[in-house]
């Protein structure tokens, strides 16, 4: 009979429901799209597109892309997962130095 993970997060004693609803926050705060992150740091389409000067509605290229993910105050972390591998941060694209680092995720 399948289990429903509502129903056994329920079953769970409270401490370690307010865990597991921690956790599920900490994971989901991770994943943003560049629309969510752009206005958790409160900046307008129109403001990050003048601050890279690049008109709002252009396509972004990984250049671009790091550019405004540094106008926003971060740096960018481009990582190639494979099923059989460590995940690979590839770093210093297009830059001409080690393109690639391992790293532990």
């Amino acid at each position: 009979m399948p289990v429903n993970v509502n129903d056994k997060i329920r079953s769970l004693p409270a401490s370690q429901r307010r865990k597991v609803r921690a956790r599920a926050a900490e994971l989901m705060a991770e994943e943003m799209t560049l629309r969510e992150l752009r206005k958790a740091r409160k900046l307008t389409q129109v403001r990050l597109a003048r601050t890279l000067k690049i008109n709002q509605d252009s396509d972004l290229l990984l250049s671009t892309l790091r550019k405004a993910v540094a106008a926003m105050g971060g740096t960018l972390s481009l990582v190639a997962e494979f099923p059989d591998r460590r995940p690979v941060v590839l770093s210093t694209l297009g830059e001409g130095r080690s393109p690639l680092k391992i790293v532990d995720r």
